[in-house]
């Protein structure tokens, strides 16, 4: 353990240096209570002091109550009651006492698949065959493009499970799709393909990141087919981020008419076409959807993660480019931070290449499909009156409210009764749109998905009994 103690080199102060070092370093929480703290005489030969002054100042400490000591159990920092604490609560107005926010029953927010799910067994053996079978070179500052072995082993799951063009040299390893994004937002902006199309609506976490990359973004609208292109071929953008598979928020599948439509505007407008691919590996009503980055990869992009497949804090991803673009974002990778870790590159490649990545996909696809249909026959039997949409694919589905409502006000009362959701209308950049809410239900049990999907028909009828108060709630 590093201490980081200074000592001015008078041996005479030793003791009282290193205790008043180690008594702010529990005071400000650098030494969490419970750590345990190295022997006396480790610690002497780590600063190059004697033995003595240690002892003292472990002594000194324990009288003060900083430091808990017992023979043969060693020495480790006390829990202090005085440390520290958060803010004190917000009053209210009139001085009065801010009412707590009801705590989360059901989180029904997007973006986080079932963590629960994560194959420990299997990654874990990824893990120990990597340790195990990993050249030694390549522990060192590998290509930051990422090991060759994970680009192969992508390169090959993306063509047989995406219908993906591309092979091991076109492929980058990222730290996630935010990271891809960005990566490709900087290259696009270096080639004069600043003004970069989005879909309206899209995520409210992609634009500031989007234009922190330097990229000057173009809303498009979005409706019952996908993008719209012939809204696209209206600006001047000449390059587009888009969701085909399934669009976040609205769940559409972009239909075999825009995808031709899409590649047709992109050579004519010598443009890039930017495929986010964030959760296309679930598809309940068919076989995925091919990726566009097959129909036109000389003009594609084409960004994916293990995000929703296995776990964000993973933090691996995937860039398929075309070549002069791949070379861009390889430098780009160099410059950020030289690369993915080795080990985690090397144990998601074995776990492709066993096949366990597969099975454990076919799992929780068989999972998501059963939580998806609870919430939607929860939904159909308390909130008839709500449309429901994107259902056929993804970890998150659509509401549109009923006539009349009012998306905060809905979230509000959802939130008074425990669920947490997300509203649309922060992720349109033009106003209007019916209003509607996204729900996922990766993270949750069918049982809590059926209670949930109850409690939010209440909110939405307590939200309509408030907006007309001479009506009816069921």
């Amino acid at each position: 353990m590093d201490l980081h103690l200074d000592l001015d080199g008078l041996a005479r102060h030793a003791a009282a240096q290193i205790a008043a070092g180690l008594r702010e370093a529990v005071r400000s929480g650098r030494l969490a209570a419970g750590t345990r703290l190295p022997p006396s005489r480790a610690l002497a030969a780590d600063i190059g002091v004697s033995r003595g002054p240690v002892v003292e100042a472990y002594e000194q400490l324990v009288a003060e109550g900083f430091l808990v000591s017992r023979q043969g159990a060693g020495t480790w920092v006390a829990g202090l009651s005085h440390r520290p604490t958060a803010p004190a609560r917000s009053s209210g107005p009139a001085g009065q006492p801010a009412t707590a926010p009801a705590p989360v029953r059901y989180d029904l927010r997007p973006g986080t698949p079932d963590l629960a799910g994560f194959p420990r067994q299997q990654w874990l053996a990824a893990l120990r065959h990597a340790a195990a079978r990993l050249p030694h070179h390549q522990l060192g500052y590998c290509d930051p493009a990422g090991l060759p072995d994970l680009r192969a082993e992508l390169a090959g799951y993306l063509r047989r499970v995406r219908a993906a063009d591309t092979s091991a040299g076109d492929v980058v390893v990222v730290a996630g799709v935010a990271q891809g994004l960005s990566l490709t937002a900087r290259a696009l902006a270096a080639t004069g393909r600043r003004l970069l199309a989005v879909e309206d609506p899209t995520s409210v976490r992609t634009r500031p990141l989007l234009r922190a990359a330097g990229a000057q973004l173009v809303p498009v609208p979005v409706d019952g087919e996908g993008l719209d292109v012939a809204s696209l071929r209206r600006t001047p953008a000449r390059s587009v981020l888009l969701t085909p598979a399934h669009q976040y928020p609205t769940g559409v599948v972009l239909s075999a008419r825009r995808r031709a439509a899409l590649a047709d505007w992109a050579a004519e407008a010598d443009a890039i076409v930017v495929e986010d691919d964030y959760d296309a590996e679930f598809r309940y009503d068919r076989e995925p959807v091919g990726c566009l980055q097959g129909l036109a990869p000389e003009r594609t992009v084409l960004i994916g993660s293990v995000s929703k497949s296995l776990a964000p804090g993973l933090r691996l991803g995937w860039v398929a480019a075309p070549p002069w673009l791949a070379h861009a974002l390889r430098l780009g990778r160099a410059h950020a931070d030289l690369g993915s870790p080795v080990l985690d590159q090397a144990a998601l490649a074995q776990l492709i290449a066993s096949g366990s990545y597969d099975h454990h996909l076919r799992r929780m696809r068989r999972r998501y499909r059963a939580r998806r249909d609870a919430l939607v026959n929860a939904l159909n039997r308390w909130l008839p009156a709500a449309r429901v949409r994107g259902v056929s694919a993804g970890v998150h589905l659509l509401i549109e409210l009923p006539p009349g409502c009012e998306e905060a006000e809905v979230a509000a009362a959802a939130a008074a009764r425990g669920i947490a959701v997300d509203q649309v209308a922060p992720m349109r950049a033009a106003p209007g749109g019916p209003p509607a809410l996204v729900l996922g239900y990766a993270r949750l049990p069918e049982h809590h998905l059926t209670d949930a999907g109850r409690l939010l028909a209440h909110a939405v009828h307590a939200a309509q009994s408030r907006a007309t108060p001479n009506a009816r709630v069921p």
